[in-house]
């Protein structure tokens, strides 16, 4: 365990994070510009697509398809675990806990990103045709917590504005169109713009950690107005659901690497297309508990911590 951790701190997209929330600290003016923070957004998120797709189209459907169906059921699962929690332990108000639940049953994808590189380096690579499960698990959670909310039927949002703003999100466009161009185009379709997409792709990732190094710290600084249960929530419910998923990821075939990144996928809480549904879809929930949670709370502690738990619990039951 020890080892995967320092494996795992040590390698340069996690070091990456330190740095820019170092730099926070520090109170530096260090800044990644806007435009750059979207370029890199695009790139990555095409990027992943692509080499999914690739590996798509040289895999067997019969070895994808219960790892798909595994993380499909995981999408429906954990904010159905994660909303039982908020009620009943945390006695949060339904609205806040279907919105909360929507975010910790989908999925971020810098953490998807950042898992796939820490397995890499800890020599456990990951399945190629990894990305694809990410599409696979953004949008169920969602569509689960706008769901329970809108049972009583009494929301001011519109939860069918709320599901398009997912569907057509600038996430799952990139990942599913990209994954669509590598699967048509195939490996050899795909090499003359390897070089671009394949090469530069660490160096891009560490870029974009950096910055969300210091976005993370700057969330640090609402910790106060969500509350001891929340920060507990935001720490113990990635564990809980992490093991859940690396357990699924073994049992339907993957491999220790692969299944410690399914892990840590489902550990994960959205901070892109999620926040984005619920402005929408649920308009009255309070920004300050999922957005601190999920980006100020749950990923800094996956990106140091939990990722490398993951890959210990993949290798102990693998």
């Amino acid at each position: 365990m020890l080892d995967v951790l320092l494996s795992s701190l040590l390698s340069p997209v996690v070091l990456a994070f330190v740095l820019g929330a170092l730099a926070v600290a520090i109170k530096s003016d260090l800044e990644i510009p806007e435009p750059l923070y979207q370029a890199l957004s695009i790139y990555l998120l095409l990027a992943i697509g692509l080499k999914g797709g690739v590996a798509l189209s040289e895999t067997p459907m019969a070895e994808v398809a219960g790892p798909f169906l595994g993380t499909l059921a995981l999408g429906v699962l954990t904010p159905l675990t994660a909303y039982t929690v908020l009620r009943r332990l945390g006695k949060m108000d339904r609205t806040n806990a279907a919105a909360l639940a929507a975010h910790y049953g989908s999925v971020s994808a810098v953490t998807f990103i950042a898992a796939q590189a820490v397995v890499a380096f800890a020599g456990s690579p990951s399945e190629g045709f990894m990305p694809a499960l990410v599409a696979v698990l953004e949008v169920p959670a969602i569509i689960v917590g706008l769901m329970i909310a809108y049972a009583r039927g009494d929301r001011a949002g519109s939860w069918r504005e709320a599901l398009r703003e997912v569907v057509t999100g600038q996430s799952v466009v990139l990942l599913v169109g990209g994954m669509t161009v590598g699967w048509i185009a195939g490996e050899e379709g795909m090499a003359p713009v390897a070089p671009f997409f394949v090469s530069g792709f660490q160096g891009a990732l560490m870029l974009f950690l950096l910055d969300m190094g210091m976005t993370a710290a700057r969330r640090l600084r609402d910790l106060k107005e969500v509350g001891p249960f929340l920060i507990a929530f935001g720490i113990g419910m990635p564990i809980v659901h992490g093991a859940l998923g690396v357990w699924v990821g073994l049992s339907v075939g993957l491999s220790v690497g692969g299944a410690a990144v399914l892990g840590a996928m489902v550990s994960s809480a959205s901070y892109i297309a999620a926040p984005a549904a619920i402005r929408v879809g649920l308009p009255e929930a309070n920004p300050a508990y999922y957005l601190t949670a999920s980006l100020g709370i749950t990923f800094p502690f996956n990106l140091t911590l939990g990722i490398p738990i993951y890959l210990a619990i993949a290798e102990w039951l693998g």
